[in-house]
């Protein structure tokens, strides 16, 4: 599991610069593989797949405690077996480490 799953969130109003794309590249392999970047480096994003919709929401349901525990919250589309998560920080219009470290702590939901 990734050093960034250890971490917690710190409270964004803005006034902060976004990661630029060798930063966010370099949090990016710190992650469980799955994760992508989009192209102008301002959303991470994996789609999950489960056996059924109890065990999608059970899923989700974790995720959003995650989410309230950090006070960052992931953009959720959620269909049956699968879930697909995406992290911004909305107050930069880009990323920041909030967004890794609670893609850490999805991760960490699967780990074995």
């Amino acid at each position: 599991m990734s050093d960034l799953s250890a971490k917690h969130c710190v409270p964004c109003e803005g006034g902060i610069d976004p990661l630029g794309r060798e930063a966010a590249e370099a949090l990016l392999a710190e992650l469980d593989s799955g994760w992508t970047l989009n192209e102008d480096a301002t959303e991470i994003r994996r789609e999950f797949v489960f056996k059924g919709f109890y065990k999608t929401m059970g899923f989700v349901n974790a995720v959003a405690w995650i989410a309230n525990a950090e006070g960052h919250h992931p953009d959720l589309e959620v269909g049956w077996g699968r879930c697909l998560v995406r992290y911004t920080t909305h107050a930069v219009d880009g990323l920041t480490e909030n967004d890794f470290i609670c893609a850490a702590k999805v991760d960490g939901l699967l780990a074995s």
